[in-house]
């Protein structure tokens, strides 16, 4: 597996790269719907994936850029955790040290209709039981990826936070319609706040979300806020550095798990310690990459992916990497990709799970 912090790896660093926590949900995405289903009606799609998802899209896009992850989350004893436990573990190289299988609890589920470039969700599941998958004591890690709540504290943050892990948050709606930074107490341990811009502009009561982003930097030292189709911008309270760039065009068949593959290729690259806008180009690239492919995780492109995107589709020109690197905006990937694509077969959706291999021959 290429290693992307090769360069910046010192003595003495944890083993884990990143440590993560979240409920894992099995993912069924029906696509290729002309419209939303209508009442009194069925509605058969022209294509169906099933993968890991919920925390295991970051989880799977973070180890497929060849970070070294950790997952702390709970798993059901059914068929559906059996194959999330699995195809993280295994076939994506998760470690689940510090997760639980439950027994009795039945995996949650959702189901995802995308079409329009958009999704309509549906989920059912019951909470695990009370014990804490992120346990105690999470592992020494360079980073970890937090999810934010309105309201709700998770201490774990804080603990991290305060031994030197670089904190990564994002966070959901506001169900509550209040909108108050004070209301996510974590914001104050973490480096970086990636928000939408619906978001960044409710939270700081702004109109533009690169006004937004500014704003944020009183709050967190880093904030990047995704703009959808117009790009992504960011702002740099300790430098003062702001940066835009525009967004990757692409077809889009299920932008499930968009956003996590985003945050993953910008943490990647922030560890890697990158210049700030090649930090939100790449991970524009990785998360225009992902919605091309069914489901949220095993969406989640690798350097085989971005490698051919940028000789077949984009076209970087290969004659000169040094010069060219300053017209384009993809050419410092040339210090990546120069010495060939690094290729590794990729898990993608299927449309079931649980199939056997047959114990001989089929007659």
């Amino acid at each position: 597996m290429y290693d992307p912090l090769a360069a910046v790896r010192a003595t003495g660093d944890p083993d884990c790269d990143v440590y993560l926590t979240g409920t894992v949900f099995l993912d069924i995405v029906f696509t290729g719907l002309d419209s939303a289903p209508r009442r009194g009606t069925e509605t058969w799609a022209r294509g169906m994936g099933s993968s890991p998802g919920g925390v295991a899209n970051m989880a799977t896009a973070l180890a497929r850029l060849g970070l070294r992850t950790s997952l702390a989350a709970a798993f059901g004893d059914d068929v559906y955790g059996a194959y999330c436990w699995e195809a993280l573990a295994e076939g994506e190289g998760v470690d689940l040290t510090h997760s639980r299988k439950v027994p009795g609890w039945h995996s949650p589920v959702t189901v995802s209709m995308a079409y329009d470039g958009e999704r309509t969700m549906v989920t059912h599941g019951h909470d695990a039981p009370p014990e804490d998958a992120a346990a105690a004591d999470p592992p020494r890690s360079l980073a970890a990826v937090a999810s934010l709540v309105p309201g709700r504290t998770q201490e774990w943050v804080n603990r991290v936070a305060a031994r030197g892990t670089r904190v990564f948050a994002d966070v959901g709606w506001d169900d509550s319609g209040r909108w108050r930074l004070a209301d996510l107490a974590e914001l104050a341990d973490c480096e970086a706040f990636l928000p939408n811009a619906e978001e960044a502009m409710r939270y700081t009561r702004t109109r533009d979300p690169r006004e937004a982003a500014r704003a944020l930097t009183r709050h967190v030292p880093l904030a990047v806020v995704t703009m959808g189709p117009h790009g992504v911008c960011a702002a740099d309270g300790r430098t003062g550095e702001f940066a835009e760039v525009p967004g990757v065009l692409v077809e889009a068949l299920d932008p499930t798990g968009a956003g996590d593959v985003f945050t993953a290729g910008f943490l990647m690259a922030t560890l890697a310690d990158w210049p700030l806008a090649e930090r939100l180009a790449f991970a524009s690239l990785t998360s225009a990459l992902s919605v091309q492919e069914f489901g949220g995780s095993l969406s989640a492109p690798g350097w085989a992916e971005i490698g051919h995107w940028c000789r077949q589709v984009h076209g970087c020109p290969v004659q000169d990497p040094v010069a060219d690197a300053q017209r384009c905006r993809y050419g410092f990937l040339w210090r990546l990709l120069s010495g060939g694509e690094r290729p590794a077969p990729l898990r993608r959706a299927v449309p079931t799970v649980g199939f056997r291999q047959p114990s001989g021959p089929i007659v």
